[in-house]
């Protein structure tokens, strides 16, 4: 597991603390690999998921420490979303 997989997956398991009941949600950071976001929390995994949301390391960052807005993101281009928009509207809002 890559240091960027690591200290995302904590940092996403202290954001959504209890898990993510509302979906299952999978985030793709370029070159470093995947993590799979559902109702028992934040791993690493490449698991199917209802959303897949995929971007570089520095927005991914961004996005975990706040400097970078998802939204703006995903309208700039710097941030694709595959699957069911809805639930990574729900996700976007339980990061925040």
């Amino acid at each position: 597991m890559s240091d960027v997989i690591t200290t995302a997956v904590e940092a996403l398991n202290t954001k959504i603390d209890g898990g993510f009941a509302a979906g299952t949600a999978k985030f793709v950071i370029e070159g470093e690999g995947a993590i799979v976001i559902d109702g028992d929390g934040a791993r690493e995994a490449d698991d199917d998921a209802d959303v897949t949301l995929t971007a570089d390391v520095d927005t991914f960052k961004g996005m975990l420490d706040g400097s970078v807005n998802p939204t703006a993101a995903f309208m700039g281009g710097s941030l694709s979303v595959d699957g069911d928009m809805g639930l990574a509207m729900q996700l976007g809002a339980a990061l925040a």
